[in-house]
């Protein structure tokens, strides 16, 4: 089946990652990790604005009383783009040396889950809550990255990318546990590796390839890939269904670490694609945020 890949910003991003579709709103939020950069996009208008991040940002996510939540450095921020602010929310202890904040989401409960990138298995999933508590919730993780909750809202999805596997997790939305570790996907290494990854309302896994030039559609009940569209990018990052219906997926990519013979056959890297596959999506959870408007935060929170 033949698609129709549409450019909406032609950002040409170091490292294009996190969309959010805010469905109230109408707007796509998503950032440029390497180049310090949250973008609020427009699709009706078509005009995308652009906030240089104090940190590097790896996720962010619209809190319910006000403003966003950002994955970033060393652990977890209110953050306000307009003012070019960060406020610690919690610095999380132990993170190695080169470890930084990566891909994350919120679950069905309103928790942010997002993990770390680093090298040697040394990097972690964390999940904060509502009053700000951050647990570990997986160990031993290289590149942590594309997490989602199933349909039913009782599995969880998640890829540490160098593994090539998606994983699945039985999960409990009361208590935000999770349990019962079982591999549902192997991406050939051909393909490239697993990165990003949203849910469509027939419970298919959309994935992103990094180095795969590609968006795919899996069962993850029986393993099978059903679909692959070619994206003029070689390294896919991430994506989200949004639009009026949920029936578009926009779709970051990434420049970083291509050759010139690459960016040369690839010259739209890193920027921000769209495409309809046929099948719409589910509005994306915000983080459920307990504390008031005026609550300042430290470093020492």
């Amino acid at each position: 089946m033949g698609y129709d890949v549409t450019l909406e910003v032609d950002s040409r991003s170091a490292l294009g990652e996190g969309p959010f579709w805010h469905r109230d709103k109408g707007l796509l939020y998503w950032v440029d990790i390497e180049g310090k950069l949250f973008h609020i996009y427009d699709p009706e208008s078509g005009e995308n604005n652009s906030y240089k991040t104090p940190l590097t940002i790896g996720a962010v996510v619209p809190a319910s009383n006000y403003g966003f939540i950002a994955a970033a450095d060393n652990g977890f921020y209110r953050y306000t783009p307009e003012e070019n602010r960060m406020d610690a929310i919690k610095i999380i202890d132990g993170i190695p040396p080169g470890c930084r904040m990566n891909d994350g989401k919120c679950d069905p409960a309103g928790r942010f889950w997002a993990g770390t990138i680093g090298p040697d298995s040394q990097a972690s999933l964390y999940r904060l809550g509502a009053d700000y508590s951050v647990g570990v919730m997986e160990k031993g993780v290289t590149v942590s990255n594309g997490l989602v909750w199933d349909t039913g809202r009782s599995l969880m999805y998640y890829i540490d990318t160098p593994t090539r596997t998606v994983v699945s997790y039985n999960y409990q939305k009361s208590t935000g546990s999770i349990s019962d570790k079982q591999v549902v996907i192997h991406v050939p290494a051909n393909l490239g590796y697993p990165d990003g990854m949203t849910i469509d309302g027939e419970g298919k896994l959309w994935i992103a390839l990094w180095n795969g030039g590609c968006l795919t559609r899996w069962d993850p009940d029986s393993g099978e890939l059903l679909e692959a569209i070619d994206i003029p990018a070689k390294n896919v990052t991430s994506c989200a269904f949004g639009g009026e219906q949920l029936d578009t997926l926009f779709i970051t990519t990434a420049k970083t670490g291509m050759s010139d013979d690459d960016l040369e056959r690839y010259p739209l890297a890193g920027s921000l694609f769209s495409v309809k596959p046929g099948v719409k999506g589910h509005p994306m959870d915000v983080f459920v945020d307990r504390n008031p408007r005026d609550l300042t935060f430290s470093e020492d929170s």
